[in-house]
């Protein structure tokens, strides 16, 4: 049997409507944004859970707009990342043109940078000249009061835990020297990233933050303390933008997981893939506000609610990319066993849901197949070559809110579904496309108008009757 594809978020102007916290970092280049690609990577992202997506996007043009729309349209909600160059000059009005574009196609979030505490980040001279934190706002405020200006939400880089010069440090100086600037609707508006890889360290490493750890200092953590390097490390910025702001910000967990290879334990032994999937698919469960027991360790932490997304890292690689051999997905087409493991729970987690929940009071439609079809509702929406229309997403935002169905491209997929509703006429998905999913023993709807509404259960029946 098929996998079900998770349900798909409401797709409004919101980004805080997303599903849950789920996702992904994609190909780590700019060279997999075409339809192809979507159509490969979108359905493996939805039966993963997915809601998030990291895409590295560069400075000088604007990924395709079918890429991003079909990724909203599917549920995932992209994380735009600009790892721009320090030092160097960026045109503000070209940043401007991008800018506005990508709020205009109903983008949320733009990362601008990249550890910016690391010496590599900077050229020699530069990182060695004093005032790092101010020299890097300098370059840092007028890209993101550009996003400000655009709609979109700009979040302050990830920084490498630990780093060259302390990310706790780095953070704080940054952001009392965001308010002696008087930034303050960026203050408000702004969102954290932040790298929440394991490495060697236990899973609830750090857990707590400064509170349950006193005695942890910058690069000192003495015998019996913990610090921020581990994946619990947004409670850590959590507490300081509290200490600094008196309010907390929200934070994008990036770059989250553990790595194959990585040593744990104390003995070093190295994490193999079974390991490696065992303790994803914890941190998975976690996000997902499950309860954990894992080699012996009792794992009852919270997740802050300030978190916003977690995102795995890497999904996929190419052969050339120094990480390929962590990509969950491997270029030669094999696939890490984290894949299956977290499939399979995805699954099982969609099919209890399912059947705790009614599909709802707005729904008159009855699935008479919901015991043996993974799929219950199903949203088809056309994809053409240049995107998807704003027609076909306003005939979709009402439909998603009303009956959170599965939303794809997929014909295929689609006849897995008890009920699918066909968004787009007969030139879009010709008649002989509904007629198959009848045959196949769907309840097919078709609605090709804007603001039309789901027909009740006796018009639809009607409407087989009349086709058969």
């Amino acid at each position: 049997m098929p996998l079900p594809a998770v349900q798909a978020k409401q797709i409004l102007n919101t980004p805080t409507m997303t599903m849950n916290r789920l996702g992904f970092h994609y190909f780590n280049d700019t060279l997999h944004y075409r339809l192809s690609d979507l159509h490969t990577w979108l359905p493996e992202l939805q039966a993963l859970g997915a809601s998030w997506i990291t895409l590295i996007v560069p400075a000088e043009r604007a990924i395709p707009e079918h890429f991003l729309r079909g990724l909203l349209a599917g549920g995932i909600e992209p994380i735009l990342h600009f790892p721009l160059a320090l030092d160097a000059r960026q045109s503000l009005s070209s940043f401007q043109v991008l800018a506005n574009a990508y709020a205009e196609w109903g983008l949320h979030y733009v990362v601008l940078f990249d550890r910016p505490n690391t010496r590599s980040a900077w050229r020699a001279s530069s990182w060695s000249q004093t005032e790092l934190v101010e020299r890097f706002l300098d370059q840092f405020v007028p890209l993101a009061n550009l996003c400000l200006q655009a709609g979109l939400t700009p979040v302050f880089p990830p920084l490498e835990p630990g780093g060259d010069y302390w990310d706790t440090a780095f953070l704080q100086g940054a952001l009392r020297a965001l308010q002696r600037r008087n930034q303050t609707r960026l203050l408000e508006s702004l969102v954290l990233g932040a790298y929440g890889l394991v490495g060697e360290q236990r899973l609830d490493w750090g857990a707590g933050g400064p509170e349950r750890w006193p005695s942890a200092r910058p690069y000192f953590t003495p015998r019996g303390q913990q610090d921020q390097r581990g994946f619990f490390i947004f409670d850590w910025y959590s507490a300081l933008t509290q200490a600094v702001l008196d309010h907390p910000l929200p934070i994008l967990l990036l770059r989250a997981g553990s790595l194959l290879h990585d040593k744990t334990g104390s003995e070093g032994a190295e994490i193999d893939e079974i390991a490696h999937a065992q303790k994803n698919l914890a941190l998975a469960r976690l996000m997902c506000g499950n309860t954990l027991h894992m080699y012996g360790q009792e794992i009852y932490e919270n997740v802050s609610p300030h978190v916003l997304a977690c995102n795995f890292w890497p999904l996929v690689a190419t052969p050339q990319d120094q990480h390929a051999g962590q990509a969950w997905f491997r270029p030669d087409g094999s696939t890490l066993p984290i894949i299956g493991a977290l499939r399979q729970w995805m699954a099982e987690r969609s099919q209890s849901e399912r059947g705790s929940q009614a599909v709802g009071p707005l729904s008159t439609f009855e699935p008479s197949h919901a015991d043996t079809r993974p799929i219950v509702h199903y949203l088809l929406l056309p994809l053409s070559d240049w995107g998807i229309s704003e027609k076909h997403l306003d005939i979709a935002r009402p439909i998603i809110q009303r009956l959170h169905p599965n939303v794809g491209f997929s014909v295929e997929e689609a006849a897995q579904s008890a009920h699918v509703i066909v968004v787009g006429d007969e030139q879009e998905f010709p008649n002989q496309i509904v007629q198959d999913l009848h045959n196949a023993g769907c309840v097919v709807e078709r609605i090709s108008a804007p603001g039309t509404n789901i027909a009740p259960k006796a018009s639809i029946h009607q409407s087989l009757q009349n086709d058969s």
